[in-house]
């Protein structure tokens, strides 16, 4: 890709970031924010999404409530994401109900449904600007095949929630999508987006707002639990918390390993466009519908909120690879579908680090007394939140129906020898690729 293909101010960060930077540091720093003789009731390790919400229902539960995070509050994939807000669960009622009994299969469906329904009610009651809107997702189909196989997970019996999904033959996709390229598709009408960094700065401003004490800058080095109290040493100093909430999702490391054993960490990468002419951003994304397509390395894409610019992400390498590399890859994609785009330059490419699963499904609860939520797929901005709420309710010890999870019950799966180091993802990578060109 020649450097021509870049805008002078070409930037490999997050395009999020240019509205709404991150915070840089703390206004306090640890030592002045806890006194290292006092015991606080809730310490959570992440202060994306999960975490922050989580902190904002413990805090108003009257618990004192400390978030640290080893970067700047939101610097990972909270406000690295494509913005896209779905029902989250990967399954079916069908494939649900065959993997477990049916009650749980719908549990775990209405655990998706709820996901959505809280996110835009909290943004709602929060009077949180971050350009949310119920627009709606279509999903292409990248072969025949693919359409008749959609049509049919369409069509399908889901009896807890009717999505009002409903199908768009290939003569008619153009009234959702400037492109030839998809055999038609499925449009969601009730998917939301939104803004990510500016939703992510609101989440923070409630937590904080709430009394929760978020301190960036200060990675968790190690705890201890003894007596029903957590030492937890981070770079800058000591908390000492009755209860601990691990949400660092693909950002689990070292520290927890029994966490870290049951999550995949990938890299998902994204471009920005430089600014598109009103008229031809109107005849290749003539609503402000969010974009999937049906192939098992996806692809995702939108307008940015403000409409002058293409947002388009998706899994482009065999391994982990630099912004400008993927950069070039992403950039050939997008130009296929959108041929009118071949002299459109990237003004920022970037990534972030998704946490998906070995059931596809993710996951909450409690192990050895560290209360978790974790493991979204790549479909994080709604249920990472919703999560959050469910188990900072939970460590409150209020009662709720977000309180009885399905995620909570079911088996958090690992492999033999796998202990965080996803080594199988180049072969599973050229596999699923191999998949798409063949269905």
């Amino acid at each position: 890709m020649s450097a021509s293909f870049f805008t002078d101010d070409f930037k490999n960060t997050s395009y999020w970031w240019d509205r709404t930077p991150l915070v840089a540091k703390s206004s306090l720093p640890l030592a002045d924010s806890v006194n290292s003789d006092t015991v606080v009731d809730v310490l959570v390790i992440g202060a994306g999404y999960t975490g922050l919400h989580a902190a904002i229902q413990t805090a108003r539960a009257g618990m004192s409530t400390v978030v640290l995070d080893a970067e700047a509050a939101g610097y990972g994939c909270s406000t690295r994401n494509g913005g896209q807000i779905s029902t989250s669960i990967k399954y079916g009622y069908k494939a649900l109900s065959q993997k477990f009994d049916d009650a749980t299969a719908k549990d775990i469906l209405a655990t998706g449904q709820a996901s959505l329904d809280y996110i835009g009610e909290f943004i709602r009651t929060e009077n949180i600007d971050c350009h949310y809107q119920t627009c709606g997702r279509f999903h292409g189909a990248h072969s025949a095949n693919a359409f008749q196989t959609l049509r049919k997970e369409i069509d399908a019996y889901n009896p807890v929630f009717d999505n009002q999904a409903y199908m768009v033959s290939e003569q008619d996709q153009r009234n959702y999508l400037g492109t030839d390229a998809y055999f038609g598709g499925a449009m969601f009408p009730t998917f939301a987006s939104v803004d990510p960094g500016r939703y992510h700065q609101g989440c923070l401003a409630v937590a904080q707002k709430a009394g929760a004490k978020v301190i960036s800058y200060c990675p968790v080095i190690d705890y201890k639990r003894r007596n029903g109290v957590f030492t937890v040493q981070s770079t800058q100093g000591v908390v000492r918390a009755k209860q601990l909430i691990v949400a660092t999702n693909g950002y689990t490391g070292s520290l927890t390993p029994w966490h870290r054993r049951r999550v995949i960490p990938i890299g998902s990468y994204i471009i920005a466009t430089d600014e598109i002419d009103d008229q031809l951003m109107h005849k290749i994304m003539p609503s402000d519908s969010m974009l999937t397509d049906s192939r098992k390395l996806v692809y995702y894409y939108r307008p940015s909120p403000d409409r002058k610019r293409v947002l388009f992400g998706g899994r482009v390498s065999l391994n982990e690879t630099n912004a400008k590399k993927s950069a070039v890859l992403l950039r050939e994609e997008l130009v296929r579908l959108f041929p009118e785009l071949s002299n459109t330059r990237v003004s920022h490419s970037w990534s972030g680090t998704v946490a998906y699963t070995f059931d596809s499904l993710m996951h909450c609860g409690e192990n050895s007394g560290v209360h978790f939520a974790m493991g979204y797929c790549g479909s994080g901005v709604g249920m990472a939140g919703y999560l959050g709420r469910c188990i900072g309710e939970s460590v409150a010890g209020v009662s709720s129906e977000h309180t009885k999870l399905p995620l909570a019950k079911i088996n958090f799966p690992t492999k033999p020898f796998y202990t965080g180091v996803p080594w199988f993802l180049a072969a599973s990578v050229w596999l699923y690729r191999l998949r798409d060109k063949l269905t």
